[in-house]
C-alpha cells in the first residue's frame, strides 16, 4: 500500500497502526510513543503483525516518503459492527453475562476522536513520527461501573483470578479452532489482561490537537447502538 501510494504520487499517508505496537509499561506504568516493548514480549500474532508493519512505514519514511503513523488506543462508541474487543465487553455486560471480571485496566477514547485524529495527523502530524491517539486510563472495573449507571444493571463485584479465564480460553481455542469456530473466550485478550495497557495521549493532544471527549458520552452512545442492534 506504502508502495502504491508513493507511486501515484501520494503527498501525505496516514498509517494506522495501534498501542499494540507499542506494548505496555510494567507494573500499570503508563507509556508514550518514546516507549517500545521488545517485539518478543508483545502477545499473539495480531500485535507483533502491527508492530512490523509499523516498522515497514517508519522505513519507508526515513527513505523520504510522507508518513504519519497513528496509534489507536480502544475505542468505544456507536457503529461496532464487528463488534471489537472493547465492543464485546459491553456487549457481554448488557447480556448479563459477566459475573465476574478480571482486575485490568485499558485506555478508551471515543471512536469518533480516533476519526478526527486521522484528519488532523493528515494536517499536523510530523512525518516518521507516531501519535497515541487515546483519552482516559480506566480499570475495568471502573468501565463496569459507569455501564451501570447508564443501564441500571448491576455490574459484577467480585473478581477472578486470571489463570481461570486462561484456563478457559486455552481450551476453548484448541476445541473450537479446528472447528473454524471463534473461541468464546479470546486466549490473547486473556493474556493481555495481564498487564494494565495504560497510555498517554498528551502529543496528539498538543500537537494534533486530539479531542478527549466524554468518555461517558461514548459508552451512553454504545450502550444505544447496540440496543438498537
Amino acid at each position: 500500500v506504502l508502495l502504491s501510494a508513493r507511486k501515484a504520487g501520494i503527498e501525505r499517508t496516514v498509517y494506522t497502526s495501534s498501542v499494540a505496537a507499542i506494548g505496555v509499561g510494567k507494573a500499570g506504568k503508563v507509556v508514550d510513543e518514546t516507549h517500545q516493548s521488545p517485539p518478543e514480549q508483545l502477545v499473539g500474532h495480531y500485535k507483533k503483525s502491527k508492530y512490523l508493519a509499523e516498522q515497514e512505514a517508519k522505513q519507508a519514511a526515513q527513505k523520504g516518503q510522507d508518513i504519519v503513523i497513528v496509534n489507536p488506543s480502544s475505542p468505544i462508541g456507536p457503529w461496532d459492527i464487528k463488534p471489537t474487543p472493547t465492543g464485546d465487553i459491553i456487549v457481554r455486560f448488557l447480556r448479563q453475562q459477566m459475573p465476574f471480571y478480571v482486575d485490568t485496566g485499558l485506555n478508551l477514547i471515543d471512536v469518533r476522536d480516533v476519526a478526527w485524529g486521522h484528519l488532523l495527523a493528515l494536517k499536523h502530524g510530523k512525518s516518521g513520527e507516531r501519535y497515541i491517539l487515546g483519552n482516559h486510563n480506566l480499570t475495568l472495573k471502573a468501565i463496569l461501573d459507569q455501564l451501570a449507571q447508564i443501564t441500571g444493571i448491576k455490574a459484577p463485584q467480585k473478581t477472578i483470578p486470571l489463570w481461570l479465564p486462561l484456563t478457559v480460553a486455552w481450551i476453548d481455542e484448541y476445541l473450537l479452532a479446528p472447528l473454524g469456530k471463534a473461541p468464546s473466550v479470546p486466549l490473547d485478550g486473556v493474556r493481555m489482561s495481564q498487564q494494565l495497557m495504560y497510555y498517554d495521549p498528551s502529543k496528539a493532544v498538543k500537537e494534533l490537537g486530539l479531542p478527549q471527549s466524554d468518555l461517558t458520552i461514548a459508552l451512553k452512545d454504545a450502550v444505544e447502538w447496540f440496543g438498537n442492534h
